[in-house]
């Protein structure tokens, strides 16, 4: 991650009342805090995000378990906790659908952490042939929330 982009994350997280604010791009990830106290903020740790296993059980609102598995196809997880939205504001359509082709970057859904709403890009190009999660369900890092094959 480039220096100057690490120091306007400092000024952001200066400038706002956050206390700590956490940055995943790519394989990189840059954590900042500060005291409440006003002490400046300070780059924590560094390093790549760890690569997800092939094999996850999840489970879905209407208590089935659903098993996803490398066979499925490309399993999408969740980069933090938080609640998962699968489209912008209530009265929107989803981002993706079942059946909907997508490519690699494109929006899949958005996580409501902190209070901040972080847009999940997909990892993956193919087609969504599974959607693991419901609306509006809270989710843990890296829990599995797509099958794309």
């Amino acid at each position: 991650m480039d220096i100057r982009k690490i120091k306007k994350l400092i000024e952001l997280l200066e400038n706002s009342s956050l206390t700590e604010m956490e940055i995943h791009e790519g394989e990189e990830s840059v954590k900042l805090s500060r005291q409440i106290n006003g002490l400046q903020p300070h780059v924590v740790a560094a390093q790549p995000l760890p690569i997800p296993a092939p094999v996850v059980v999840a489970s879905v609102a209407d208590n089935s378990d659903v098993v996803a598995t490398a066979e499925d196809g490309h399993i999408q997880r969740s980069p933090m906790v938080g609640t998962f939205y699968s489209a912008s504001s209530p009265d929107a359509e989803p981002f993706i659908k079942v059946g909907q082709k997508v490519e690699v970057g494109d929006t899949l859904c958005v996580v409501e952490a902190m209070k901040m709403f972080n847009q999940i890009e997909s990892e993956f190009s193919g087609t969504v042939t599974k959607i693991l999660v419901e609306n509006a369900q809270p989710i843990e890092f890296d829990e599995p929330l797509y099958v794309i094959s």
